[in-house]
Parts: C-alpha cells; structure tokens; sequence
C-alpha cells in the first residue's frame, strides 16, 4: 500500500512540476503611435506637451492634466485647449510610470520648448518620404529626356561631318 501512495505522489509531484522557457518582451509600438506624434522614437509610453501641460497617454490614447486640484484622464482635452494643433506642438517623449508625478521637474525641464514648432510628426515624415520618390521620378524623366535630345543633337553633328571642331 506504501508503494501506491508514494507512487501516486510521485506522479502528482511530476504534474506540477513546469519546464522554464525563456521569454523575451519587445516594445514597439509605432503603429499604436498618433500621426501627430514625434517622428524618431521606435517606443512612446507618454507625450508631453509642454505647450499645454498635458500628457497623453500613447497607449491608452488618453490625456492627463491638472484640473482643479487634482490630475484627471481623459480622452478628450478640455475645453481651454480644444483650439490647439496637436501637430504643430512640441511633444516630449517620457518612457516614466505615471510622469505627472514628477510634473514639476518635467515643467522646468522642457518649458523651453513650450512654443517650439519644428518638430517634425509623424504624418509629414511619410509625405516628406513621399515628396522624394516624386522627385527622383521626375529628375529620371528630366534625365531620359535630356539624354534623347543629346543623341538627336549628336547625330546631327556627325551628318555634316564637322563633328565636335570648331
């Protein structure tokens, strides 16, 4: 009888028992990212705009902001900051856990970039992409078209028979 419960324990003890299996975690999520967002940040956990004093919360695609006497999320921003370009707005990228804490420190840090608007988002970044590849296309049919009236201009030349002298 000893035998059968030991066995029996055995048995259950293996049941338990689990293989480790390695994990690796990756974070990228530039397509969870607003095409207002900054171009250049492969993971974005929160944007500040120091503009507004608000974060928005990329994940979540939440705003926070101090109301009243206390921070308040939000899916919409309030009514003082409706009129505001997300766009043109500067946007510090934080990777912190809830940032507002620290809201002081991220306030003195980035005020200088309140009313900066050269950071490129990402929507003008793909157009920008875009613009380029019209561009060589144009400069290749500029180029092609050049090179016909070259060979025309060349034949012509070697009909008469004076070539390239003067």
């Amino acid at each position: 009888m000893k035998k059968v419960v030991y066995f029996a324990l055995v048995f259950l003890g293996i049941g338990f028992v689990q293989v480790g299996k390695a994990q690796v975690n990756v974070s990228i999520n530039i397509g969870n990212q607003p095409l207002w967002g900054p171009v250049g940040h492969a993971y974005a956990r929160y944007y500040y705009m120091p503009e507004i004093d608000v974060y928005y919360d990329v994940i979540h695609r939440r705003y926070t902001y101090y109301q009243g006497n206390r921070w308040v999320t939000k899916s919409k921003l309030p009514a003082k900051h409706k009129k505001i370009n997300l766009y043109r707005t500067y946007k510090v990228v934080l990777n912190d856990r809830n940032p507002w804490q620290h809201h002081r420190i991220h306030r003195i840090s980035y005020s200088r970039y309140a009313n900066n608007y050269s950071q490129v988002v990402l929507r003008d970044a793909r157009r920008e992409r875009e613009y380029r590849r019209d561009d060589y296309r144009r400069d290749d049919r500029r180029h092609n078209a050049q090179k016909k009236y070259n060979k025309q201009e060349n034949k012509g030349k070697q009909n008469n028979g004076r070539g390239n002298r003067r």
